[in-house]
């Protein structure tokens, strides 16, 4: 079987070189040219991956033996990028978020669905047995109707300075904490309770960088359930738990290794002996969706990827002007 010949757009994200690894690894795929829109950040890792160097993105789209195109880029060309490349017939893997406004998503998923290229987001989180246990009892109802979801993803990048300088960037990033490491809770919550209605923030900067550091955003949903999304890039070896309360039981993930449900009558809190195996993780399924080997519609696609930006859009408004955003303000978009 012939490898799937990828480019590579930019290592301006801390997960690039993880992505191009998992790329590596998979037996029918390869990283074969490399794009930066920093030209000599970009000869340098080409060096690295014994791989050609492309000044023009262009180019790269241009050529017959590219496959497809992972993008790494500053978000805000995202957009730029990610319509070229469907205009070009390549295929997208691209980080979260999609765009740095909802208006520019919209924008990109117009492109992507005017193509038949493979779309994929990365949303890691969406893969792990426990999260999979929490959706399969939400759906069979072992919680009953969900009133709390509280879904806390943090880390102490900006406490011990191991983030990127560029992170704090608001323009190029649009945003801090929230619209970088709370993209995992919004799409978490998506996807565990549906329709979002209205959407409440507050954000903090602790460490003065001009971007919040510290954030939080409550969201009403369709039903009455409530989701707290938490994130920060100030909390001192960071966390992630995720904590579900309903009408007939309750999840908690206080980490990936110790997870507990209750439901029906038994009220304590128990740890659950059967977690499911984590999923593949998003780069491999992509893979397998352009080679005809997996589905093509695997809950990372240009839908999912919108909705994360319809999340985004309102909870910046929400802090922005000091108020909730109902998700009707937002408009529609396509399905």
């Amino acid at each position: 079987m012939t490898p799937l010949r990828i480019a590579a757009l930019s290592r301006w994200h801390v997960h690039a070189p993880d992505y191009v690894r998992v790329v590596n690894e998979q037996p029918h795929a390869q990283i074969c040219a490399v794009w930066d829109e920093a030209s000599d950040r970009g000869r340098q890792w080409a060096t690295e991956l014994q791989v050609p160097f492309s000044a023009d993105y262009r180019e790269l789209l241009a050529r017959p033996d590219i496959d497809a195109v992972m993008i790494t880029s500053p978000t805000d060309m995202h957009r730029e990028l990610i319509v070229a490349a469907a205009r070009a017939g390549k295929h997208v893997f691209t980080e979260k978020v999609l765009a740095t406004s909802l208006a520019d998503a919209r924008t990109i998923a117009e492109a992507v669905r005017a193509s038949d290229i493979t779309f994929a987001i990365s949303f890691p989180r969406k893969t792990i047995g426990p999260l999979l246990l929490a959706k399969s009892m939400i759906e069979n109802g072992e919680i009953g109707d969900v009133t709390l979801l509280r879904i806390r993803i943090a880390h102490d990048g900006a406490l011990r300075n191991w983030l990127p300088d560029h992170f704090y960037d608001g323009k190029t990033c649009g945003g801090g904490a929230m619209i970088d490491l709370g993209a995992h809770g919004m799409y978490l919550s998506r996807w565990l309770l549906g329709e979002p209605l209205r959407a409440t923030s507050i954000f903090t900067d602790v460490t003065g960088r001009g971007v919040e550091d510290n954030a939080m955003c409550a969201i009403e949903f369709a039903g009455g359930a409530i989701a707290l999304n938490e994130t920060a890039f100030v909390s001192w070896g960071g966390g992630f738990s995720v904590e579900i309360d309903g009408t007939r039981g309750g999840f908690q993930m206080l980490s990936p290794r110790d997870v507990r449900v209750r439901h029906g009558n038994d009220k304590q809190w128990r740890a659950a002996e059967q977690v499911p195996l984590d999923e593949p993780q998003p780069i491999p399924r992509w893979l397998a969706a352009i080679r005809g080997e997996g589905p093509r519609e695997f809950g990372m696609g240009i839908t999912e990827a919108v909705q994360l930006s319809e999340m985004m859009e309102a909870a910046y408004r929400a802090q922005r002007e000091h108020r909730s955003v109902e998700f009707e303000e937002l408009g529609e978009t396509a399905p």
